[in-house]
């Protein structure tokens, strides 16, 4: 297997997906700080172009491979975000994509991944798995796999988000004393965690899964690979992997990641937050980072915090869902409740 990326991995990443993704802003509400107590900044990843951060891995990846690669074309499993980045990249340079994606994911992003022009393959995520179809199409038509985390091109264009929020925080005088990542294989916060610690050595990162799915949180407290027990049953349908990645696991380890989780009704909250008061529309696992600074598993208060935003492709009802149940939110200072 690769070895992990390092910082001057993440950094040609950076070079060599100038143009082909957005900067993404580093979002504070003044009004949500003074119901904190503290400073809370929101990388808004959502903003990214396919609406997540996993454009940045695909085109990283993508761009490294060899011609003859990207005339056969690639193939990818995902549950939707990672599809449409790896869909999006093919089609800007041209390479053929097939996409396995489980039956029961959000339509808009089965909808999306093939707008973007890659063939779809269905599966039942109780019964098939993703990896040996994913691995059989590889072989059978001489595909190249992009994996969505446990790759170290792709981790290193997920890295790209910590160069970035690094470089915003200097530009506003802001040193980030815990920074939170929104996890299912660990590929992004493996990468953001590299390149926050290069500027700020003593920043805690701090990977957020949901309730039920939190095999990073317990493989971090372990000290080994958990497993989830469970295929399905969260809306966070981006943050349902069955386990950590074999690279990622070691690199949180390295860079002394811990972890937390959050309830689903946590994140549809946070969902509302996020629209209240920063204008920003998030799908439920991208909003499980800011759900945990909201909701006391991390303290804002007197504290500068990051969260990561990473993703914003939810299913229009859940979106509205959550808009409508932040009229039922209490606002104490300290944390929303």
């Amino acid at each position: 297997m690769n070895p992990a990326p390092a910082l001057s991995d993440i950094q040609q990443a950076a070079k060599r997906l100038a143009g082909k993704t957005v900067l993404t802003p580093l979002l504070e509400a003044p009004l949500l700080n003074d119901v904190l107590g503290g400073r809370l900044l929101v990388k808004a990843e959502c903003l990214q172009r396919t609406g997540s951060f996993k454009a940045r891995g695909a085109f990283n990846a993508l761009l490294q491979l060899p011609q003859e690669c990207k005339n056969r074309g690639v193939v990818a499993f995902s549950s939707g975000n990672h599809a449409q980045g790896v869909a999006y990249a093919a089609r800007s340079l041209g390479v053929p994509a097939t996409i396995v994606m489980p039956r029961d994911a959000p339509p808009l992003k089965i909808a999306n991944t093939k707008a973007y022009g890659a063939s779809v393959v269905l599966y039942d995520r109780e019964t098939e798995s993703r990896e040996k179809i994913g691995a059989d199409l590889a072989n059978k038509h001489g595909l190249t796999l992009i994996r969505p985390f446990d790759d170290p091109h792709v981790i290193a264009g997920q890295g790209t988000v910590g160069l970035e929020i690094a470089q915003q925080c200097k530009e506003i005088g802001a040193v980030p004393e815990h920074v939170l990542v929104p996890c299912s294989g660990g590929g992004l916060a493996s990468g953001i965690a590299i390149a926050i610690h290069a500027s700020f050595p003593g920043t805690q990162i701090h990977v957020v899964e949901p309730e039920g799915f939190d095999d990073a949180v317990r493989s971090l407290a372990s000290g080994r690979r958990e497993t989830n027990t469970k295929k399905s049953g969260s809306i966070c349908d981006a943050l349902m992997a069955d386990a950590v990645g074999d690279i990622t696991l070691p690199i949180l380890r390295k860079e002394r990641v811990t972890g937390l989780a959050v309830s689903d009704e946590e994140s549809l909250k946070a969902m509302g937050v996020a629209a209240r008061y920063l204008k920003i529309m998030l799908e439920p696992g991208g909003a499980v980072a800011l759900a945990a600074a909201l909701f006391g598993k991390l303290a804002v208060k007197n504290r500068t915090v990051v969260v990561v935003a990473s993703g914003g492709n939810g299913a229009p009802f859940l979106q509205a869902e959550a808009i409508s149940r932040f009229s039922e939110l209490k606002l104490n200072r300290g944390e929303v409740s």
